[in-house]
């Protein structure tokens, strides 16, 4: 049975990730690191509180088979766009590189539609380089997945993400834009493990409709 190792379990695909884990089979353990307690219990998960801004305080505990990357916030939670890069690409690209110099030879990034290190939206942006950097540590298997916009049970409302989801779901109906649709959680969590599980060749980047394939057990 397969460890793996997860960041970013308190976050809306994060804690679906987890619990789809923990009734996995095929994963004897499941660790998380977090900044704070997600408040499960289980005899296959182990909890670590760390702190993000000191790797070396962490590092050695990112051992195992599986680095399932599902960390991010937003400019209004952070408070900055600078607080935001902080944890959408230095705390994931950390992680990531103390994983690939642990030894852990598959890695699974959530990234997002559109991710480009070129463009001149700062999210898009950011999502990019994060993708491009990771790419460079020495996995075995990079699996990298972009949603669309995400659906699911958050703790904090989302005004803009409410509208958002509500257009999409319209427009998801209609001929050639249904890879548009809102992506749940549930969804964008199995296309993780699967990925992780299957498929070929050292970098796959699965897009929109590929993710609701994926997830269905087309790899």
């Amino acid at each position: 049975m397969k460890t793996a190792l997860v960041i970013g379990a308190t976050g809306l695909v994060g804690k679906e990730l987890v619990e789809q884990l923990l009734g996995d089979a095929r994963f004897g353990k499941v660790i998380v690191l977090v900044r704070r307690a997600t408040g499960r219990s289980h005899p296959k998960l182990e909890e670590h509180l760390v702190d993000f801004n000191n790797p070396g305080s962490w590092r050695d505990l990112v051992r195992g088979d599986v680095l399932f990357s599902a960390m991010g916030t937003t400019i209004k939670k952070a408070g900055s766009q600078e607080a935001q890069y902080k944890i959408d690409y230095t705390y994931q690209y950390e992680t990531a590189r103390a994983a690939a110099e642990n030894g852990v030879p598959t890695y699974v990034l959530v990234s997002s539609a559109g991710a480009n290190a070129r463009s001149r939206i700062f999210y898009s942006r950011m999502k990019g380089e994060l993708e491009d950097a990771v790419k460079g540590l020495p996995f075995s298997q990079i699996r990298i997945i972009q949603p669309g916009i995400l659906a699911g049970d958050r703790e904090e409302f989302r005004l803009g993400e409410r509208i958002g989801i509500g257009v999409m779901s319209v427009l998801g109906h209609v001929p050639g834009l249904t890879a548009y649709k809102p992506y749940h959680a549930t969804v964008v969590a199995r296309s993780m493990i699967n990925a992780a599980l299957h498929g070929e060749g050292r970098v796959r980047t699965y897009k929109l409709k590929d993710v609701f394939r994926l997830a269905g057990g087309k790899v």
